[in-house]
């Protein structure tokens, strides 16, 4: 009889382990995914499918797909200079743990690979590319009069943000990375913001709230110091401002209209508010036509989608804060202007950059645009600290547009 119970009882936890799992694992998926960020584990298992483990909305196709024309393959150059030496372009591609490699030249694909998880259909993680998407959308937003100036007060629009780092802040300063808020990315101190933040993304809870509880370190407009919190905050103004989600907003006035190929998606918290600072899965030729449209001035398959203005101001650093190269009042050597990084140089080249090596590059005068899909698993780890580097990536891009050049001539 007791042998009878106990066994029924093993039934019984068995069953009820196996419907806890059943309710609790995507959030188990969510964590073990998190956890290995920045630790050196590989990632090209999980950028290829986070829509898959985190929850989503959805981005369908364009009706009207725009599809660039290829013209004959360029050569990768063999090699290029880095920090005065040789770097073999196989080993940086393979070492960057690429996925996806889409150049552009005149708009037209004249390299397009792919490696481990990646494909032409395949969507990836942006991480930061997706900044530049949003700042497209607050552009377009003003433009339809949405939003009324991006010297206006942030909480003239969220108002539950007053009281809080961004409480009378411009729109304009979170643009360029210059809100003041403070921000602490100590991976060891369990309430950094950081850690704080990524219990969010793993086990669930509320962006904009997170985005309240920040606080004030520089005076708004002085400091470039990057934080992806500002960006979290553009997203809270367009659904303000709209009355949409940022899906629904972006889907009619960018993803369709620039004839997107593939459905993708942004991964959202629990209140299904977009992580637009970073969760944006497309694949290399929609994000390379973000990269077209802004070369062209914000023109692209056959109509104005953003502003030309727009785009001119989001490339151009307008203060001090903002310049390119060893400058004491910026956090980073690149320079920024409206959520795009400037490198140091004369070339008018620009970069939507995401950790991990994820890059939409432009470079007007040459009529180029290289896309870059990356699971760089020694990113941000102590052991390798310069394979977090994006300048190395950047000599190789204009390495490309020195090949270019040459069988131009």
């Amino acid at each position: 009889m007791n042998i009878k119970r106990i066994t029924i009882s093993i039934s019984i936890l068995t069953v009820l382990s196996g419907l806890l799992w059943m309710a609790f694992d995507d959030r188990i998926l969510r964590v073990q995914v998190v956890s290995t960020l920045f630790t050196g584990a590989e990632q090209y298992q999980s950028f290829n499918r986070l829509h898959k483990i985190f929850p989503v909305t959805e981005m369908p196709p364009s009706r009207s797909i725009y599809q660039f024309q290829t013209t004959d393959p360029m050569t990768l150059p063999d090699s290029f200079s880095y920090l005065g030496e040789q770097v073999q372009t196989i080993e940086m591609l393979g070492r960057s743990d690429t996925a996806a490699l889409l150049i552009l030249q005149g708009g037209k694909i004249t390299f397009e690979d792919y490696w481990l998880t990646g494909g032409e259909d395949q969507t990836w993680l942006s991480m930061s590319v997706a900044k530049s998407f949003i700042s497209a959308l607050v552009g377009i937003a003003i433009e339809q009069g949405y939003i009324a100036d991006i010297d206006q007060a942030v909480t003239d629009y969220v108002p539950q943000l007053e009281s809080s780092a961004y409480d009378q802040v411009a729109i304009k300063d979170i643009l360029q990375m210059s809100s003041g808020a403070s921000w602490n990315e100590d991976y060891g101190d369990p309430e950094s913001d950081i850690n704080r933040f990524g219990r969010i993304f793993a086990l669930g809870g509320s962006m904009n709230e997170f985005a309240a509880t920040l606080v004030r370190e520089f005076e708004p407009g002085t400091y470039n110091r990057y934080n992806s919190t500002d960006t979290q905050v553009l997203g809270m103004l367009l659904t303000e401002a709209t009355g949409r989600t940022v899906s629904d907003y972006m889907i009619e006035n960018i993803w369709h209209p620039m004839g997107a190929e593939h459905k993708a998606y942004w991964l959202t918290d629990l209140q299904e508010m977009e992580m637009v600072f970073g969760g944006l899965n497309a694949t290399a030729r929609d994000y390379a036509k973000l990269g077209e449209m802004y070369r062209l001035g914000g023109m692209f398959n056959g109509r104005q989608i953003v502003p030309a203005s727009w785009v001119e101001a989001s490339i151009k650093p307008d203060a001090p804060h903002l310049i390119p190269g060893d400058n004491p009042a910026s956090d980073w050597p690149l320079g920024y202007a409206y959520q795009w990084w400037i490198p140091e140089g004369s070339e008018g080249e620009f970069m939507a950059i995401g950790v991990y090596n994820q890059f939409i590059y432009v470079a007007p005068e040459k009529n180029l645009v290289i896309v870059k899909l990356s699971a760089n698993s020694a990113y941000g780890t102590a052991e390798d600290p310069m394979a977090s580097s994006e300048f190395e990536a950047l000599e190789f891009f204009r390495a490309v547009g020195g090949e270019l050049n040459l069988t131009a001539e």
